[in-house]
């Protein structure tokens, strides 16, 4: 039996629908993940380098939930200006790394090593609070909470100083 032949516009045709979904969808993410004001979920409780730290503890200050993985290449891209971001904050607020779904906490810690990280960095191995979250496969992805443990903005991708300075000061008013 023959196949039915596909047109060129066709596939065209649905290559840009598919692709309008697609921008919906993370244009509706930007827009909307974090943004609600919901109380944050619980970070996880297994630490991998720096002080243990609870959202409870962070309550009072602004802070910034940044989850990574050793194995993303976005977010060796954006590692050395988290370090230096979070050597600026003098206090204002908090940077709280996330290692997200990495099955080797060795490359993990090597990461964290190879970047001179010195702010506190959680592990979410299974992804379960990553997914509390709202992160399904995108990273970097960098959360903001506001001063009462309420997530405020989400921020996709690998990020600059700049674009933390100015995600903080939203939330510091």
């Amino acid at each position: 039996m023959p196949r039915p032949r596909v047109s060129l516009r066709t596939l065209l045709v649905w290559a840009v629908a598919v692709a309008v979904v697609v921008v919906l969808a993370v244009v509706g993410l930007a827009s909307s993940g974090g943004r609600n004001g919901r109380l944050a979920p619980a970070l996880p409780s297994e630490h991998l380098s720096g002080k243990k730290v609870t959202l409870a503890a962070l309550r009072g200050h602004p802070a910034i939930v940044s989850f990574w993985a050793s194995w993303c290449v976005p977010c060796e891209q954006e590692a050395p200006a988290l370090e230096r971001f979070s050597r600026s904050l003098d206090g204002r607020a908090t940077l709280v790394g996330v290692n997200w779904e990495d099955l080797s906490i060795g490359n993990a810690r090597s990461f964290i090593r190879r970047h001179g990280w010195t702010f506190p960095n959680l592990r979410d191995p299974d992804g379960t609070v990553g997914r509390e979250y709202g992160i399904t496969t995108f990273l970097p992805t960098t959360f903001v909470l506001d001063s009462s443990g309420r997530l405020r903005m989400a921020l996709h991708g690998p990020q600059t100083e700049q674009t933390l300075s100015d995600a903080l000061a939203s939330v510091s008013g």
